[in-house]
């Protein structure tokens, strides 16, 4: 689909309540699948599933100024999905990145926005001058050395993380970097160090329901972020998993998150 200049590949599936869901930095969709943190098929069952590959992400077309993948950037790519698949409404959603962009895109939009699925949010506030600093070394590595290293490390044993979810995340994400170009990876990189979540004051003013799922054991999402907006989003339920046996409820409360909403308004002709 053609969005804000961009070609940005995306995958439909089932019908009722509209989910869009964006996934997490230098990820992809395919990724995601390899990761299998949700059940995708079964969320389809019940439900307008509609995933994409974020700009300069997986199969969708890049652009090589890191302005355009600041995190309010990319929120507006999303805004502007919702409405090429003629949905006056979705409920926003993603992982990490994704989560990023859900959160900008409700509050430049509420009005677009029936409810948030966030998964691990990101380092945010007092934790993201250290993520940004790591971000922009990397930027500066890859774009001095290129994506050797990683495609290196893609093949080396991961350490072991707290839970295997977790580690299996990691391995996909190493894996399918394997095949990215490095510009856009740059330009990622650098985008996600100028962006943070929205200020705590706009976020306390989102009237909408809001699913928030993370875990322990990973300083890139840390709990801390995903409390804090327990804290201040109105209408905030969280749920903390330390195992991957913790994760395995996931795609049910997800489904059951999206089942309790009111009913979805008629979809448009895109």
């Amino acid at each position: 689909m053609r969005v804000r200049g961009v070609d940005l590949a995306l995958q439909e599936a089932g019908n009722g309540r509209a989910l869009v869901w964006g996934h997490g930095l230098m990820g992809s969709t395919a990724q995601e699948d390899d990761a299998a943190l949700l059940d995708w098929p079964a969320l389809a069952k019940e439900h307008h599933v509609v995933r994409y590959d974020a700009r300069g992400h997986g199969r969708s077309q890049a652009t090589l100024d890191p302005d355009h993948y600041r995190w309010p950037e990319l929120a507006l790519d999303m805004l502007a999905l919702v409405g090429g698949i003629g949905e006056e409404q979705a409920v926003l959603g993603g992982v990490s990145m994704g989560c990023a962009t859900s959160l900008h895109a409700a509050v430049a939009e509420p009005g677009r926005v029936a409810g948030l699925v966030l998964m691990a949010p990101p380092t945010a506030w007092q934790t993201r001058p250290r993520q940004a600093r790591i971000y922009r070394a990397l930027a500066a590595v890859i774009e001095r050395v290129g994506l050797g290293l990683f495609r290196f490390l893609a093949w080396l044993p991961r350490p072991g993380s707290s839970h295997p979810a977790l580690a299996r995340l990691e391995r996909s994400g190493m894996a399918h970097l394997r095949r990215a170009d490095s510009r856009s990876v740059v330009c990622a990189l650098r985008g996600a160090a100028e962006s943070d979540l929205p200020p705590p004051e706009a976020l306390a003013a989102l009237d909408v329901p809001v699913l928030i799922l993370a875990w322990t054991g990973d300083s890139t999402h840390p709990v801390s972020t995903a409390q804090r907006l327990a804290e201040t989003l109105p209408r905030a339920e969280l749920h903390v998993a330390d195992s991957e046996e913790a994760m395995a409820d996931w795609t049910g409360r997800v489904t059951g998150f999206l089942a309790a909403l009111p009913p979805a308004a008629a979809r448009s002709s895109a």
